[in-house]
């Protein structure tokens, strides 16, 4: 191994010496073979470390990537690939002269390392960029806004459902998703928006502190900044309790057919009448009296129509306080208070002449729903509980223009531009992650999508390809819908279906009634029918009354209470309805002509 002490001094010594000391613990000479390739390695480690003495040092980097420049990716270069490691400092740990190796003014300029992060934006390619959305995606300030501007406005265009003119309630609950929706929507109807929006705005808040056990004073609070808020966009709004849900009528649980029209014919049309409606204003902008009319139709801020009602009743927020305390999992009561709130919102659409409503569901939001409700057996209506459209109350559509944004997006959106929000607790704030399935179901998605980045975009791709079902499509004869969501009822019962499994094992698993007597499963001899058919022992009495009116994943959440009389009555009187009208129809059933048939013939 002494024939390997010909090398260069430019190579660090370290090296050598620890091929030397590797060459005297070898007693045998290295066969010819081996004394070549040690001599082929070591020039090729005098050529790389002469080229690294010309470039310079390595600039010192905080990249974790080893593909990115820096002293720690040289590092590791050098244990993978057996590169030397170059250093600006000398055996003795002082630093090298500026003639010696670029360290200096004299020699070549440090290379700037290549960072995890773009230098310039990604369309306008001159500004700074501020924020980067997915890795390569970073942008600017204004061609941020410019790009989520361009998102909300092209999710409303392609989609088609909003006519010009038409009145639109926006629902806003305070959080950050609700408060960027009515921001594009307030700058979209501005002088100065280049494609205007053409609807009428208003927005709904709901009060939800009595279930969520905020004291009075702290419920006037909120409910002041909400009323500021709200009195600075200029649009009207309405405010109310969720203790109004008992002054509900039944007819709120009923959907209104809507006649179906060529949508594609009728909005060009109405798109084509607004236009000729607004050239004409224009043309009778220069007289004074088109001025003061036109002036006339928009409210300043701070003075537009509000309908700010009193605190609610004592006796609505004690009854509130006792149906949520007769629910047992935070489950069922995340999931009855979602039911609440859509009726209430759909209430106030429809005694103001709302035809639209938008909420504010961002992607992250969309695909939590999603698996939630996979969970909750709301897998037939998945694509009405997380699409852009939901046209189940029919005349009222449920529209989600917020979908295609995610938490970050909204967050950077807010922050950047000063998006004024109001913080409102829940029902799981400070809720451990086990605490529901909303709460494990959400925790499971962040804590995946801080792992693997395109989690929440791939589960909400994969519902964006969901459609409703034939049965949902329309027919002559109206289905059966659900007494709390709406849907179409799924419980069907099929030979060989999990629904049948599943209520076959409940009706196995009820325990019956001791034995009193020798008539029928213990009762007395003169009973007639079998008590099987009768509803389970101990359950109330509207309970057998209100389950066959329900869909599985309502009849779960109603399973959960301990007793239903605290619903609000509009439920209970629209049960009572339903079942007439079915007694009322198997009354007639002989009578009735099947689709089809004539009349018979004198």
């Amino acid at each position: 191994m002494g024939q390997l002490n010909w090398a260069s001094s430019a190579a660090p010594s370290g090296w050598w010496a620890a091929l030397g000391a590797a060459g005297e613990a070898s007693r045998d000479p290295p066969p010819p073979a081996e004394t070549s390739k040690l001599r082929n390695f070591a020039a090729a480690m005098e050529t790389a470390a002469r080229a690294e003495a010309e470039e310079g040092p390595p600039v010192a980097s905080s990249a974790r990537d080893p593909e990115e420049g820096g002293a720690g990716a040289t590092r590791r270069r050098g244990r993978h690939t057996g590169a030397p490691e170059v250093s600006p400092f000398r055996a003795g740990g002082e630093m090298c002269e500026a003639g010696e190796g670029g360290c200096g003014d004299g020699g070549r300029p440090a290379r700037a390392p290549r960072g995890s992060h773009p230098l310039k934006c990604m369309k306008c390619k001159e500004g700074p960029p501020v924020l980067i959305i997915r890795v390569g995606d970073a942008f600017c300030k204004v061609c941020f806004k410019d790009y989520f501007v361009h998102k909300f406005r092209a999710t409303l265009g392609k989609n088609r459902c909003i006519f010009p003119g038409e009145k639109v309630l926006l629902a806003f609950s305070g959080g950050p998703t609700s408060s960027a929706m009515v921001r594009q929507v307030q700058e979209g109807l501005s002088r100065d928006a280049a494609k205007k929006l053409r609807f009428k705005p208003g927005i709904v808040f709901v009060d939800e502190g009595a279930v969520c056990g905020q004291d009075p004073e702290k419920r006037r609070e909120v409910h002041s900044q909400v009323e500021l808020l709200l009195r600075a966009t200029g649009f009207p709004f309405h405010l109310v309790h969720l203790e109004e849900v008992f002054d509900l009528p039944g007819s709120i649980l009923r959907s209104i057919s809507h006649n179906a029209t060529d949508d594609g014919q009728s909005y060009k049309e109405a798109v084509d009448g607004f236009i000729r409606r607004q050239q004409q204003s224009e043309r009778t902008w220069d007289s004074l009296p088109g001025q003061l009319s036109e002036l006339s139709v928009r409210c300043p801020p701070g003075k537009g129509a509000a309908e700010v009602p009193g605190p609610p009743a004592v006796s609505h927020t004690a009854e509130l306080t006792h149906l949520f305390g007769a629910v047992k999992t935070l489950t069922a009561k995340e999931e009855l208070l979602q039911t609440l709130r859509s009726h209430l919102i759909l209430h106030v659409a429809r005694t103001n002449g709302y035809t639209k409503v938008m909420m504010g569901d961002s992607c992250t939001r969309v695909a939590v729903k999603l698996l939630t409700n996979l969970c909750l057996g709301r897998g037939a209506f998945l694509a009405g509980d997380t699409g852009f459209s939901d046209s189940r109350h029919g005349d009222v559509l449920v529209l989600r223009p917020m979908r295609e944004y995610s938490a970050k997006e909204i967050a950077f959106y807010n922050r950047l531009f000063g998006v004024p929000a109001v913080f409102t607790p829940s029902l799981g704030t400070k809720a451990p992650d086990r605490a529901s399935i909303h709460r494990l179901i959400e925790s499971f998605l962040y804590k995946l999508q801080s792992e693997f980045p395109a989690t929440i975009s791939t589960v909400y791709r994969t519902g964006e390809k969901l459609g409703t079902t034939p049965r949902d499509a329309g027919g002559d004869a109206e289905p059966e819908r659900c007494l709390l969501c709406l849907c179409h009822l799924d419980t069907s019962v099929v030979d060989g279906s999990s629904l049948q499994s599943t209520l076959l094992s409940e009706e196995l698993c009820q325990k019956l009634p001791p034995s009193a007597g020798s008539g029928c499963c213990g009762g007395p001899p003169d009973q007639t029918g079998c008590c099987r058919s009768s509803p389970a022992a101990g359950a109330p009495p509207s309970q057998a009354v209100l389950l066959p009116l329900l869909c599985y994943s309502c009849r779960l959440t109603v399973k959960d209470m301990t007793c239903l009389e605290p619903l609000p009555p509009y439920v209970h009187s629209e049960a009572e309805r339903r079942q007439r009208r079915a007694a009322m129809k198997q009354e007639i059933q002989e009578f009735l002509l099947e689709d089809g048939e004539d009349f018979p013939a004198s």
